[in-house]
């Protein structure tokens, strides 16, 4: 006579089965999923479905967006972020990818990086290409507010983490400075160069702007009005002229270069630039048509030149504000880690900026390794001028 075989005991967990059937199926969905809609595919109660969900986030097995949907994130892959750059050609937007390289680096990230070419119809492709490569995170820095709204309308329906650079889009988390107070800090700069140096005197204050970037931006220069008349009361309204640099040299150059020939009289003109590619554009039409005396000039960014140009007798740089780019990239991809794990982050994250005058920018110039060689062309410049006055006498 067989003997009967008894079943095999199946020493199944409950609530481990569960929290699988979870997983299973938000790795098979592979989109975001709301709890309800969970719950009912996976026939387990709500409340379970709900604390396995938290469960998962907290270990990182889950990701949960602001709108409560969740996904799944145990990915066998590196994380990929995609970082839209302003433009290879601009020397701020290549220090911020640089910045943001090695912090991708240092963490394990992997690191997408498309040149917007300061163009609002390329970084609209560029994004395109994003959501096309499956990237775990955006972040976006392009100049063209009007394309704002259709890049983050493309990240939003992807139901990808974004994060915006300096310009603020629709959706996304922002990362950049206080403008308005950067752009004040600037104004006080030149209002206290003015009682130093002018006896309190301006004919003009120009703020060279970038209209495109919208009124975020626009608020360095709305800043900066505001921080000379607020020490400088008695100017006329008159005086202070916005004029659209758009951020680039040569604009700048060429707008500030006509202004000046139709003023060859005036003595005491204040120029606030949203970014030190318009200062420098600024400087050299004074420089061209020999008024650097009548010209004192503030920027934004401190960018390396801008150092040099600090260190120049005579020059009309009074000093620029610096953005503190160093730590875009390590912040950037705090909030980007915080972002595609669910966590919640505050919708405006602002970075520190300070004041640079010729004091300061020949501290960093002599302290920072990687202002060496830009030290040695200030030091030249210096000598020169020096030569060049002792061979007049």
């Amino acid at each position: 006579m067989k003997q009967k075989l008894k079943p095999k005991r199946l020493y199944l967990i409950p609530v481990v089965t569960k929290t699988l059937d979870v997983l299973e199926l938000l790795q098979i969905e592979n989109q975001p999923m709301l709890l309800d809609t969970i719950h009912k595919k996976t026939k387990a109660s709500k409340t379970t479905v709900y604390r396995i969900l938290k469960t998962l986030v907290h270990r990182g097995y889950v990701t949960q967006t602001s709108d409560r949907h969740y996904r799944y994130a145990a990915q066998p892959r590196k994380l990929r972020f995609g970082f839209g750059s302003q433009s290879a050609d601009m020397p701020f937007s290549q220090a911020v990818t640089a910045s943001l390289r090695e912090a991708a680096t240092a963490v394990g990230v992997d690191l997408l990086v498309l040149d917007n070419q300061y163009s609002g119809q390329t970084a609209i492709e560029n994004v395109e290409t994003f959501l096309r490569e499956h990237v775990d995170v955006v972040i976006e820095f392009q100049i063209d507010e009007r394309a704002a709204p259709i890049i983050a309308h493309k990240i939003e329906m992807a139901r990808i983490p974004f994060i915006a650079v300096e310009i603020p889009h629709p959706y996304s988390t922002f990362f950049g400075i206080n403008n308005y107070q950067a752009g004040l800090d600037a104004g006080e700069l030149l209002a206290d160069y003015s009682t130093a140096k002018w006896g309190g005197k301006m004919e003009w204050m120009i703020g060279l702007d970038i209209e495109e970037a919208g009124q975020l931006v626009q608020s360095r220069i709305t800043g900066a009005f505001e921080g000379v008349k607020a020490r400088l009361p008695h100017l006329p309204a008159e005086s202070f002229v916005r004029m659209d640099g758009r951020g680039l040299f040569q604009n700048s150059y060429k707008l500030i270069l006509e202004f000046l020939k139709k003023h060859p009289n005036e003595k005491h003109i204040f120029i606030a630039a949203a970014n030190d590619p318009s200062t420098l554009g600024a400087i050299a039409a004074a420089r061209e048509l020999g008024r650097e005396k009548h010209v004192a000039v503030v920027g934004q960014d401190c960018l390396e030149e801008m150092l040099v140009e600090l260190q120049r007798p005579g020059t009309p740089a009074v000093g620029s504000v610096s953005h503190e780019v160093n730590q875009y990239g390590h912040r950037l991809m705090e909030l980007g880690l915080a972002l595609q794990r669910g966590q919640t982050v505050a919708p405006y994250n602002y970075i520190e900026h300070r004041v640079v005058t010729a004091d300061r920018a020949r501290q960093m110039l002599a302290t920072h390794p990687v202002y060496t060689p830009a030290a040695k062309k200030a030091t030249a410049i210096v000598k020169k001028a020096k030569s060049k006055k002792a061979g007049a006498v």
